[in-house]
């Protein structure tokens, strides 16, 4: 299965390459000093998922795009999931996440459409777990931190819009990280101000 999700990004992230590839190149001007405006992104990530697993995820993030190769921004991130198992009359089985954090994140942009990304969190986790014999295990909340190394695709949709593909990994690997020890797939959407 993760071979698939594998496959499925590369083919996705070189066939956006193959496009942009026939684009003709681009002079870029002197570079203005100074703040601008337009070099500000706001995007992140929004997810919903709702039944016997349910996850919702809300990160919003803001950047600014210093040069061609270099943008760096802030966020905020919060996801809650949960998990529901019914083992006949009376025995459930239940477990509550949920995590709330900050984050900062450079990036890197050596080629015009391919980004690398280290981004520092620190995330409050907390959760509950409750067993078929009603029994409960509260996990003690505490702040964890991550630092999350990656790399990705930028798939322009025209306009001042693109869409980001990452695969990442929690560098620090805490025991409680909300990322486990795995590469994740990340999609997320920036907009240009």
């Amino acid at each position: 299965m993760a071979m698939k999700h594998f496959a499925l990004a590369a083919f996705l992230l070189f066939g956006a390459l193959a496009v942009q590839a026939q684009r003709e190149p681009v002079e870029e001007a002197p570079a203005d000093k100074g703040f601008k405006k337009e070099n500000l992104f706001f995007g992140g990530n929004f997810g919903l998922s709702f039944g016997d697993y349910t996850l919702v995820n809300v990160s919003p993030q803001v950047g600014y795009r210093f040069n061609r190769y270099f943008a760096a921004g802030a966020g905020v991130n919060f996801l809650y999931s949960s998990y529901k198992r019914n083992y006949g009359v009376g025995a459930n089985y239940k477990e509550n996440y949920g995590n709330a954090g900050l984050n900062i994140f450079g990036r890197v942009y050596p080629i015009e459409y391919i980004l690398l990304q280290l981004q520092p969190e620190a995330n409050y986790v907390w959760g509950k777990i409750k067993y078929p014999d009603n029994t409960e295990l509260k996990l003690k909340g505490e702040v964890v931190p991550s630092l999350l190394g990656g790399a990705g695709a930028v798939i322009p949709t025209g306009g001042r819009g693109s869409f980001i593909i990452m695969v990442q990994y929690d560098l620090l690997q805490n025991e409680r990280s909300p990322y486990q020890n795995r590469a994740f797939y990340n999609f997320g959407y920036n907009i240009g101000f």
